[in-house]
């Protein structure tokens, strides 16, 4: 990729990938209720079809990264997306709860292969700097776009059925593939040594799988009960694996060294919080705008449509403002809006006003994506060798998804906690408040960021941007 017409046209082909993976992942939110209603689906077996996603990405991801750089960034991305759009149709044709969760679980494994395969393609074409933060800012605004304009889409299918918002991802997976074929150059690629870390993978795995599923059964059976308790040893025994696997391992799924610099640590906190409690939100707003108040998919896409717009509209610019700014001060004001957004939805009610609450609620969120979500990817990677690039993204990529997965497992518990099917407006703040605290919480650890800054020495003008911001 040496010419700078074949950098931007590849470009163009992952953002269009990158764009679908996220679309994937919120369309299937306005589409809940039907899907519930015609499958006859739980409160908390719902939650599986879009966890079902979320930890086949987030769980997955790691070893995505690791085969990237091991096999080759071009070869693992079009093989990732030639299945990603066989789990599409697959997901779309079957009458089965179980079978859609099965289906919607390949499908996020194979997006765990596309998004860091192409992640890293984009930090290993272009220089780190302004032409790298331009890329990613296209980049990550396209996929803040796709997940918020997501939600209106799914909308507008849901109401000619809810079946066309999995089998709509099919022929634009196609069409990218053979894009992906013409425009990703054959040429030989820089491969990292070493070899598959399957320990790692395994264990990182079925522990994200087994915490989300005893958080979810847990009001159920009972947070004290022997069932709740062995699981959570469990994860515990899990994890424990596979950090001592990872320190042995000569060539690991994760190299813990790589988590001693303080700002790609921040960042994958950040974005766990952010996609972690916005997941999480979107699910306690679906429930609240379609089951409790009785607005069509439709008017419930059209209310997120005002922070659609604005990620769409202002992402692009984030790379000239991060080069101006810097990550860090981006990333507070950010954190700052997501908290702002959630707690104005605290004031919900059975007559919620569009103008006192929905609108200003939405504009503040979209801020924060807008905001947060590119600068936390040019953090995450900014100062990591090529080698690794693969290893920075799946990282990224993982602390995303799998806040996605186990916050909404927790607000999912917080709404079933009474027992039954029934919401209240009761349920639904308190599920609200979980996503606020973890705003405010990824407020004050972004902030932590500014004053290590402040207090680190002074460096070369054309490397401040990036250092620990």
């Amino acid at each position: 990729m040496s010419s700078s017409s074949t950098r931007w046209g590849a470009l163009a082909v992952l953002c269009a990938v990158i764009f679908l993976d996220a679309l994937d992942v919120s369309m299937v939110g306005v589409a809940l209720p039907a899907i519930q209603h015609d499958l006859g689906l739980t409160t908390s077996s719902l939650q599986w079809v879009v966890s079902g996603y979320v930890l086949g990405y987030g769980g997955l991801l790691l070893l995505g990264g690791r085969t990237a750089d091991l096999l080759g960034r071009r070869r693992v991305f079009l093989a990732a997306l030639g299945v990603f759009a066989v789990a599409s149709l697959l997901g779309g044709v079957v009458d089965d709860g179980g079978l859609l969760i099965a289906a919607r679980f390949i499908k996020g494994v194979a997006a765990a292969f596309t998004a860091p395969a192409a992640l890293s393609i984009i930090t290993t074409t272009f220089p780190e700097g302004p032409e790298r933060n331009r890329a990613l800012s296209i980049f990550t605004a396209c996929g803040a776009s796709g997940y918020s304009l997501g939600l209106v889409l799914s909308g507008l299918l849901t109401e000619i059925g809810w079946r066309w918002t999995l089998l709509m991802p099919v022929p634009v997976a196609v069409i990218a593939l053979v894009a992906a074929l013409m425009v990703l150059p054959k040429g030989r690629e820089e491969r990292a040594e070493g070899g598959h870390d399957l320990v790692g993978a395994v264990t990182i795995t079925a522990s994200m799988l087994l915490l989300v599923f005893t958080v979810v059964q847990a009001p159920e059976v009972g947070w004290a009960s022997l069932q709740t308790i062995g699981s959570l040893v469990g994860v515990a025994l899990l994890l424990g694996l596979f950090v001592f696997a990872e320190l042995r391992m000569r060539h690991p799924l994760v190299r813990l060294g790589i988590l001693r610099s303080g700002h790609i640590v921040r960042a994958n906190l950040g974005l766990l919080i952010l996609m972690g409690s916005y997941v999480a939100f979107q699910f306690v707003a679906m429930q609240y705008f379609q089951n409790l108040l009785g607005w069509s998919a439709l008017g419930t896409a059209m209310a997120f449509l005002p922070a659609g717009l604005l990620v769409a509209v202002t992402s692009t610019k984030m790379g000239d403002f991060a080069d101006r700014f810097g990550t860090g001060k981006l990333i507070v004001i950010g954190a700052a809006a997501l908290a702002g957004g959630y707690a104005i939805f605290l004031g919900i009610d059975r007559t919620p006003s569009l103008g006192g609450m929905v609108i200003p609620g939405m504009i503040l969120l979209g801020i924060a994506f807008a905001l947060s979500f590119p600068s936390l990817n040019i953090q995450a990677t900014n100062g990591v060798d090529d080698d690794e690039q693969g290893l920075a993204s799946g990282l990224l990529n993982t602390s995303g998804q799998v806040g996605g997965a186990i916050v909404l497992a927790v607000v999912t518990a917080v709404l079933t906690s009474g027992g039954g099917e029934t919401l209240s407006i009761g349920s639904l703040r308190a599920a609200i408040v979980v996503s606020l605290v973890l705003a405010l919480v990824g407020l004050a650890i972004s902030a932590t960021g500014l004053r290590a800054r402040k207090a680190a020495p002074a460096v070369a003008e054309s490397t401040k941007v990036y250092e620990t911001v």
